[in-house]
């Protein structure tokens, strides 16, 4: 369901914490449309948190994304925690 649409970003940030914050915008929407694993969506989520350290701005953040693309950041984030390994399934989000 690649589209047209920007992905929320700060434009303060620095071009590496941007590129770690499009990184997960882009693992996000690579588990909804194919596979991902819970490891490397987490690990992708942890150089994210780098950047993103307020609960408040990953849950705006995360808004804005869902709106734009219909992706929950919440969600995968709530399930790969769970799960920790092995392949994430779109039915469990």
């Amino acid at each position: 369901m690649t589209e047209n649409y920007s992905y929320p970003l700060n434009p303060e940030w620095t071009t590496e914490e941007m590129i770690k914050v499009v990184n997960l915008w882009g693992k996000l929407e690579e588990t909804y449309e194919n596979k991902m694993t819970a490891e490397s969506f987490l690990a992708t989520y942890t150089e994210f948190k780098t950047v993103v350290k307020s609960i408040g701005e990953e849950r705006q953040l995360g808004r804005d994304f869902e709106e734009l693309s219909g992706y929950s950041l919440y969600r995968v984030v709530k399930q790969a925690k769970a799960q920790k390994t092995g392949p994430l399934n779109r039915k469990d989000f």
